[in-house]
């Protein structure tokens, strides 16, 4: 058995680690913007501060977002594996500019240009498992990566906050670069390959046994995703899901420390604890999906839940169950998240799935958006990040009232589903 699985060694951990890594890169930025040392040396202070500290998350998901196109071309030419070499070396260097950085304008571009080397992460993951595992196991091939996008915040968050707390701020990025350097870089190189008939240590029974499904998913014909109107639906529900989510995790550590006055351990914990609600969400979200057969219904509750935990943060006058309330809000979007890549996959097909997961991504720009926006309310308001909060409710709702339209075809195509089953004396979606 051992000899029939190197794929999940080979590639599933190199992409697990690689994820990690990358969303401490990108999102640790929340953790380091509470150090009043970082402020004060970037100037980030003032009437204008919030805004400024906002427009670095957007400006980074802006050049995420665009650079997507970029990456899909490199990836053609060169392949996955020399791509994911490449675009790992870009964050280490923008790590080392970062910690650099002496002015707010430096630190910017350190973020502008780590949003374009993290735009191929999403087409390298999806090129190595596509090559490397077969259709019945993409599900938990996938798995390698959003544990890694959940976990990576989660630990990074309290990594971060000791060095900054007993080093300085600077001393983080140059953690990550060195995180980089001698783990994901050497596992590219030393571990992966583009195909698996290129790796000296695949046997020729597990290169049978990835490519045993190739000849039924050519036989599989699909319309053209642009052609159903829910997956338009869901490209909406992704832009309230990035909104959400991306403005919830990146004020958190803020509004913790600068809101609610939480030192600096009760800070991490919570947010370390918000990620785990995201993991836990999905995995959730995973099972139920399979179960029920219903994932738009799953997406609507998740809004309706996420509307709920924030009205309830926006009232209540117990710190912690605020705090707490944002954590579960911002997980029940990680959850929409993944059922938006289950969506992707419903609605196209191998040769449209780029496409589709393009135009999925690009919905990135509005996470770094409602970042902006939320500072610069923030700023409007005197620091009340009362008036965020409830954009935020709004934005839920309008998620919730979007995938409404999605539930009636769903639930006859689930009808249908379940005569079939009838029919053949079945009466489980497992049998």
């Amino acid at each position: 058995m051992v000899s029939t699985q190197k794929r999940w060694l080979y590639i599933a951990m190199p992409i697990f680690f690689f994820w990690f890594f990358g969303q401490i890169d990108k999102l640790g930025i929340s953790i380091v913007q509470t150090d009043p040392g970082f402020l004060n040396d970037l100037g980030l202070t003032g009437s204008s501060a919030n805004a400024k500290i906002g427009f670095l998350t957007f400006i980074f998901m802006v050049a995420y977002a665009v650079s997507n196109v970029f990456w899909g071309f490199v990836i053609d030419k060169l392949g996955a594996r020399k791509t994911a070499l490449l675009g790992v070396a870009v964050w280490t260097a923008t790590m080392v500019m970062a910690g650099m950085a002496n002015s707010y304008e430096m630190f910017m571009w350190s973020r502008i240009i780590l949003g374009i080397g993290e735009g191929m992460m999403i087409p390298v993951s999806g090129k190595f498992i596509a090559s490397w595992f077969n259709r019945n196991e993409i599900g938990r091939a996938q798995a390698s990566w959003i544990t890694g996008n959940y976990l990576g915040p989660a630990i990074g968050a309290v990594f971060l906050t000791l060095i900054i707390s007993t080093l300085t701020w600077h001393a983080s990025f140059f953690f990550l670069a060195l995180c980089n350097l001698l783990i994901n870089i050497p596992m590219f190189l030393f571990l992966t390959r583009n195909k698996p008939e290129e790796h000296p240590g695949v046997s020729k029974e597990e290169l049978a046994h990835i490519r045993k499904t190739e000849s039924f998913d050519k036989s599989v014909t699909k319309q053209n995703f642009a052609q159903d109107f829910r997956f338009w639906i869901v490209w909406f529900g992704m832009v309230m899901a990035s909104f959400l989510f991306f403005g919830i995790s990146i004020w958190l550590p803020t509004y913790l420390v600068q809101a609610k006055n939480f030192d600096v351990e009760s800070m991490t914990g919570i947010t370390s604890l918000s990620w785990m609600f995201a993991l836990g969400f999905v995995l959730i979200c995973g099972f139920l999906s399979d179960k029920t057969k219903r994932p738009s219904l799953l997406a609507t509750i998740l809004f309706i839940l996420c509307a709920t935990f924030l009205t309830v943060a926006s009232t209540t006058s117990i710190p912690i169950i605020a705090g707490l309330c944002l954590g579960l809000a911002m997980g029940t979007m990680g959850g929409v998240f993944h059922l938006s890549n289950l969506f992707i996959v419903k609605y196209s097909t191998k040769e449209t799935a780029g496409r589709a997961a393009g135009l999925m991504g690009f919905t990135n720009i509005f996470g770094g958006l409602a970042s902006y926006v939320m500072g610069w309310m923030r700023d409007l308001s005197g620091g009340d990040f009362g008036p965020s909060i409830i954009l935020m409710i709004l934005v839920a709702g309008l998620g919730f009232i979007a995938y409404l339209f999605t539930l009636k075809k769903e639930a006859e195509e689930v009808n249908l589903l379940n005569k079939e089953l009838e029919r053949q004396g079945l009466t489980d979606y497992s049998a």
